[in-house]
């Protein structure tokens, strides 16, 4: 197990065949044998090999039902195993199938309050958070921790864990101000009982820092991913699978940032760290390449992020099957590529094979399949396909706003495209009340100062310049100003988008002094960024 939890797979997996081996002697039908199974089984799933784990886990489960009978815990965990598998493959509706009866089991055998019964309730409300299904989730997650605390006592780890899954639900509803108590407390549970050095305490620190980064709070984001980084290192070894995932936090951080500089070595030891230990076929890998390509890609490097992101696409594939959701997430990425270059014959069938994909594996009512919506509407909107664009949208908003409630962040972004269309075709009365609400769902959401309120400040300020509104404009130009500034430092490529945007609006108003210093500050950003 040492090994395995090292990282150490080849290792690992020697040691698990030798272990298989001898287990074989004992008997085909021995519990022993199916343990045995499970455990090579898990390290397949680890490593992204799913079609080797798939046979191991099944035989261990027949083996565990003929010995034991149906409904022992041990054939519980079996079914758990599979399920997961089944998961990670993106097969939810035989994940759920599996989930529920190992709940059912474990109920039965152990009875309600049971903490491993509190475990399957949580990997149940896993699989429905990753599906969108929010209000399913719920119930499961506050059940779960209700019965460890009870079982457990309030400070266990594995409350630490439940209260995690909670906040990790709410976080996706855009629920911050629910989601962060819960982070905390869970965070001080871990430090508390596993030392502020363990593995657990980093993945801790990754969760609340991943929720102060989409409330735009980088100062509080950047120390929690470092803190991270250092004890994942420090417990793990440089060379861990689960360093590379703090690494590419902190290079997301910088990333978005637009400091691409600091953020590419980063990226590039996750990639090295992932091909090594995982092997280069591995899904975490494709995660990689598919990051780096992203930053190639914002600095307008597409040659050197094509062959990754297609190389991203191909290990996706292969190693979960051509319709799972992250091969709809790669052909979206390689689909915004080929659109940035204007090669608009190659973006529309990736972009259309995305949303099949995400309608098939998520249901048509997914926030997922919104974001696709929203990149085949942004395309035809590029192209003046307005009548084709505006259905795409308004599905979008609506599936958002179902799925997430009408405050949600991605609500607002929807507001906005759907604003920008109308804004487009000179419908200045449609688009106005719609930026104006996704402006204050940005403002209540995420607080006054996030860069998507500015943004959102942004595209009111134009559309009051394209009627001649100057007046209106200009404060709104300045307040995102404003916020960009502080929010992502002086040298931002937005803050450059943002400066040229004022600068325009100035030349208009003949104020060609103020205009020309604006556009000075934005070419000395864009210099920078070169």
């Amino acid at each position: 197990m040492e090994a395995y939890q090292q990282g150490n797979y080849p290792e690992a997996e020697k040691q698990h065949l030798a272990a298989l081996q001898e287990a074989e002697k004992i008997g085909p039908e021995d519990p022993r044998l199916a343990k045995s199974l499970n455990n090579l089984g898990v390290l397949y799933r680890a490593q992204g090999k799913y079609a080797q784990a798939e046979p191991l886990y099944k035989r261990a489960l027949v083996i565990l039902e003929k010995a034991l009978g149906p409904e022992p815990p041990d054939v519980a965990t079996s079914l758990n195993n599979l399920a997961l598998l089944d998961y990670a493959q993106g097969k939810y509706a035989e994940a759920e199938a599996l989930y529920k009866r190992a709940l059912a089991i474990l109920e039965k055998a152990l009875g309600a309050g049971h903490p491993d019964v509190a475990q399957s309730l949580n990997n149940l409300a896993v699989l429905y958070r990753a599906q969108g299904k929010y209000a399913e989730a719920e119930p499961l997650n506050k059940r779960a921790l209700v019965i460890l605390e009870k079982a457990l006592g309030p400070e266990h780890p594995d409350v630490a864990q439940s209260l995690n899954n909670l906040a990790a639900l709410y976080h996706g509803q855009g629920k911050y101000v629910e989601a962060e108590p819960l982070h905390k407390r869970g965070l001080a549970i871990w430090e508390k009982a596993l030392g502020p050095e363990h593995p657990n305490v980093a993945t801790s620190l990754n969760n609340l820092a991943e929720l102060y980064r989409d409330q735009g709070k980088d100062a509080e984001t950047e120390p929690l991913y470092k803190r991270a980084l250092a004890i994942m290192e420090k417990a793990l070894g440089p060379e861990h699978p689960n360093v590379a995932f703090s690494l590419n936090n902190l290079a997301a951080l910088y990333a978005a940032q637009g400091k691409y500089a600091e953020a590419e070595p980063l990226y590039k030891r996750a990639l090295a760290i992932r091909e090594k230990a995982l092997g280069p076929e591995h899904p975490d890998v494709a995660q990689s390449l598919n990051n780096l390509a992203e930053l190639y890609h914002g600095q307008g490097k597409y040659v050197e992020a094509e062959p990754l992101h297609k190389r991203g696409l191909a290990i996706w594939e292969k190693a979960l099957g051509p319709e799972h959701p992250n091969v709809a997430t790669s052909l979206n990425n390689l689909a915004e590529l080929y659109r940035d270059q204007g090669k608009d014959a190659e973006t529309e069938p990736l972009y259309k094979r995305a949303l099949a994909i995400m309608e098939k594996a998520l249901g048509p009512e997914h926030p997922n399949v919104a974001f696709s919506l929203n990149n085949l509407a942004a395309l035809y909107a590029a192209q003046g396909k307005y009548a084709e664009a505006e259905p795409l949208y308004k599905r979008a908003l609506a599936i958002r706003e179902k799925a997430l409630g009408p405050e949600h962040p991605d609500v607002a972004q929807s507001l906005n495209n759907l604003a920008e269309l109308y804004r487009g075709q000179g419908k200045y009365a449609e688009a106005e009340p719609l930026y104006k609400r996704a402006l204050a769902i940005a403002e209540k959401a995420l607080g006054p100062e996030h860069p998507d309120v500015a943004l959102s400040l942004n595209k009111l300020a134009a559309l009051y310049a394209a009627q001649g509104k100057y007046a209106d404009a200009e404060p709104l130009y300045k307040r995102s100003l404003a916020i960009w500034g502080k929010a992502v430092g002086p040298d931002h490529p937005n803050l450059a988008t943002s400066l040229g945007s004022y600068a325009e609006l100035l030349r208009k108003m003949k104020r060609d002094d103020e205009a020309a210093k604006m556009e000075a500050r934005a070419k000395a950003i864009r210099d920078k960024q070169q």
